[in-house]
C-alpha cells in the first residue's frame, strides 16, 4: 500500500489525507514553467478568452466557453481582472482564475504528471477498481484578486451513480490562511450531497436537494507546503477564502471517477467521441 496505516484511517474517518512531500521539486518547477508558457502562450494571442470564472456569482455556469471545455485547454478570468470597460488590470499570469478541464489528457507536461505509478498505487488504496481520469485545472489563486470558493463537495458538479469522484489537489505554492488554502469539515463526507448542478437545455441549473448550508463552523483550515498532495472525497465540504495576501497559492487539481459508476449524461462536463477518458495507461 502507499498509504500507512494512519493515512488510510484519515481518508477512510475524514473524507481526505494529507501527503507530504508527494511532488518533488524537480516537478514544481517542470510544472510551473509549462504553466507559464501556456500564460504567455496566451497573453500573445488571447482569442475569446473572456471568461470570468466565480463560484459566487456563477456568470460562467450558463457560457459555452465554460461549458464546452470539458475536452480543451482554456483559460478563465477572476473577476478583478478587469476593469469596467474589459480591459485587463493585471498582467495575465495575475488575471487568471484557472486552466480547465482536460490538461491532463492534452498537455504532454501535465499527462506525464498525472499518470504515473504513484497515483495509480495511491488511487488503488482510496478504493478505485477501474480509474478514469476526468478533470484536470491549474488554479492560480492569484494575489490579492484571487476569489472565494464557496463550500461546497465536488460529487454536485461531477455526478456519479453511486458517488465515485475524488479529488487529488497538488499545492505548487505553499498554502496558507493567509493565501488562501483549503478548509474541510472532516467526516463532512458522511454527508450527502445538497445540490446538483447539471446540463438544463443549452445551459445548466441547480437541484437543491437540502437547503440546509453547510456548516461554515466545521470547516479546519489545511496549510501545507508545496509539492503536498490532498486527496478528498467528492462529498467532503471544501471551502476557500479571497486570496487577500501579496503570495500566490497556485495549485493543481486533478478528479477521478470510476467507470465502475455510471457518469450522468447530463453532467455539464462532457467530451466528444474523439477524446475518450482513460485511466492511468
Amino acid at each position: 500500500m502507499s498509504l500507512s496505516v494512519e493515512q488510510a484511517s484519515a481518508w477512510r474517518d475524514d473524507g481526505f489525507v494529507v501527503l507530504p512531500n508527494f511532488v518533488p521539486g524537480t516537478q514544481i518547477s517542470a510544472l510551473t514553467d509549462r504553466i507559464g508558457e501556456l500564460v504567455d502562450g496566451f497573453a500573445r494571442s488571447p482569442g475569446e478568452a473572456t471568461t470570468v470564472f466565480s463560484t459566487t456569482e456563477r456568470t460562467h455556469s450558463q457560457d459555452e466557453y465554460f461549458l464546452t471545455s470539458g475536452g480543451v485547454i482554456r483559460p478563465f478570468f477572476e473577476e478583478g481582472a478587469f476593469d469596467s470597460e474589459g480591459n485587463l488590470q493585471v498582467p495575465m499570469d495575475r488575471a487568471l482564475n484557472k486552466l480547465g478541464h482536460a490538461m491532463h489528457d492534452l498537455d504532454p507536461v501535465f499527462d506525464n504528471f498525472s499518470r504515473t505509478p504513484e497515483l495509480a498505487a495511491l488511487v488503488s488504496d482510496l478504493g478505485f477498481v477501474d480509474p478514469l481520469l476526468l478533470q484536470s485545472m491549474v488554479i492560480f489563486k492569484p494575489p490579492h484578486i484571487g476569489g472565494e470558493v464557496i463550500c461546497h463537495c465536488d460529487h454536485s458538479f461531477l455526478w456519479t451513480e453511486p458517488q465515485t469522484v475524488a479529488g487529488l489537489w497538488f499545492a505548487l505554492d505553499d498554502a496558507t490562511v493567509e493565501n488562501g488554502c483549503l478548509w474541510v469539515t472532516p467526516g463532512g463526507h458522511r454527508q450527502p450531497a445538497r445540490t446538483r448542478f447539471h446540463l438544463d437545455g443549452t445551459g445548466t441549473t441547480t437541484d437543491v436537494i437540502d437547503p440546509v448550508p453547510y456548516d461554515m463552523d466545521s470547516l479546519i483550515p489545511v496549510e501545507v507546503e508545496a509539492g503536498t498532495l490532498i486527496a478528498f472525497s467528492g462529498l467532503l465540504p471544501h471551502w476557500s477564502a479571497p486570496n487577500t495576501s501579496e503570495d500566490s497559492r497556485l495549485a493543481y487539481t486533478l478528479h477521478v471517477i470510476d467507470d465502475t459508476a455510471d457518469y450522468l449524461e447530463d453532467n455539464w462536463l462532457q467530451r466528444g467521441p474523439d477524446l475518450p477518458l482513460r485511466g492511468f495507461a
